[in-house]
């Protein structure tokens, strides 16, 4: 018999967030993990944020920094809804309170090389015996096992070893930066956050945690995507410029004369036929968005796309189905109506100052009955050290003489 929806648990439950049962312990820096963290905490996660008051974090102390505070945007965004505290892991009482936390924060991210959290007594075969449902996630650039798991790395590194840049790019010129941390984001936020869902999920069917082990470098060869199929079954490389999505037919960028540019995608019949008598050229439909003289046809719709601004592009384009997009400014994106729509920008309490709202990204993830809440951006690391450690009980003398002890 199904029982009746207990509505005043569910009203608890939308309120505290989709994963207000959930409590972690994120000892990661820089972007891949804190952006996870940021993910599972708007969705209610409750997050304490480990960090070193020693060592510098290169993207929590990158300005611009607000309001004339020692905050910077990076930490009041990547910390909203979290709570952080500063432990020396070197010092055995700071070993010991970790020991003491994850009886309740039973999910660990952590980003540090491979071996590091077991020299220091954190790594998972300790810390299971302790609590046997803990939930451990290490983020790494090359993973756990195999040659490369001791190199350090950033984006531009695996990218590049993973075949992506070897076909992307200029033909003239070689791989091109996109300002985007594509393997930070896509390939290590992501997947950390699929990864302890799955095994939280994996643990209320059978009570157990597990180890996860989640490799930017791992997460980027699926990105070769279609071509990277194709390669293993038909040993052909893909080459600059020469593929469907890659330069070598129609879809691209497109210069226009203001020198702004538009995004070109019509890739399907229906939509390049529509494009080409859009560009009064139907001659060009037959020959589809890949064409045999490809060279010839695109010099010309190079031109034809530079003789209008883009503005004046989107007045043509904008009420037809031909997947052509501007090219935005930051600005223009932040404030277009779509993203507004979305709340993909939104405005976050200061945690500096409770007068003041930040503006600040928005969380991708939509729910319908529980939707991400942003309840005040992150504060100064280390911020809630003594907060976190008297309420685990210790007295005011014994956290003044932890800190003089250098456990903090």
């Amino acid at each position: 018999m199904i029982k009746e929806n207990n509505e005043p648990n569910n009203k608890k439950v939308r309120m505290n967030g989709a994963l207000g049962n959930l409590k972690i312990l994120d000892f990661s820096t820089l972007l891949p993990g804190p952006y996870a963290s940021l993910l599972l905490a708007d969705m209610g996660a409750k997050v304490i944020k480990i960090s070193s008051s020693v060592r510098p974090d290169i993207v929590a102390d990158y300005p611009p920094f607000i309001d004339d505070t020692n905050l910077s945007a990076n930490q009041a965004w990547l910390g909203r809804n979290k709570k952080n505290l500063f432990l020396n892991l070197k010092n055995p009482k700071a070993i010991d309170i970790v020991k003491e936390l994850i009886i309740e924060y039973d999910i660990i991210l952590e980003q540090f090389r491979p071996g590091v959290m077991d020299k220091l007594g954190l790594g998972y075969e300790e810390l299971s015996k302790i609590n046997p449902k803990l939930i451990y996630c290490s983020l790494t650039g090359y993973g756990q096992t195999g040659p490369l798991s001791q190199n350090a790395g950033h984006d531009i590194n695996y990218l590049a070893r993973s075949g992506n840049m070897a076909h992307a790019g200029k033909e003239n010129i070689g791989p091109v930066l996109t300002n985007m941390q594509i393997a930070d984001v896509c390939a290590g936020s992501m997947n950390s956050v699929v990864g302890i869902l799955a095994a939280v999920n994996y643990r209320n069917m059978t009570g157990e945690g597990q180890y996860i082990d989640i490799s930017m470098y791992d997460g980027l060869i699926p990105f070769n995507a279609m071509d990277g199929a194709g390669f293993l079954v038909s040993g052909e490389e893909p080459k600059r410029e020469k593929q469907r999505l890659n330069g070598g037919c129609i879809y691209d960028f497109y210069e226009t004369k203001d020198g702004e540019y538009l995004s070109v995608g019509c890739l399907e019949p229906q939509f390049w036929r529509e494009f080409c008598l859009l560009i009064d050229r139907e001659e060009y439909i037959e020959g589809s968005v890949f064409p045999e003289d490809i060279d010839n046809v695109k010099e010309d719709i190079r031109n034809i796309i530079k003789s209008k601004t883009r503005d004046e592009w989107m007045d043509i384009f904008s009420e037809k189905d031909v997947c052509v997009e501007p090219v935005l400014s930051l600005k223009e994106a932040f404030e277009d109506e779509h993203v507004k729509e979305r709340e993909m920008v939104v405005d976050v309490k200061s945690s500096q100052n409770e007068d003041i709202n930040i503006k600040q990204m928005g969380n991708p993830i939509k729910l319908s009955k529980c939707p991400a809440k942003y309840d005040i951006s992150g504060y100064p690391l280390g911020h809630h050290t003594k907060e976190i450690i008297t309420s685990m009980g210790y007295s005011d003398e014994e956290f003044e003489k932890m800190n003089k002890e250098g456990v903090f």
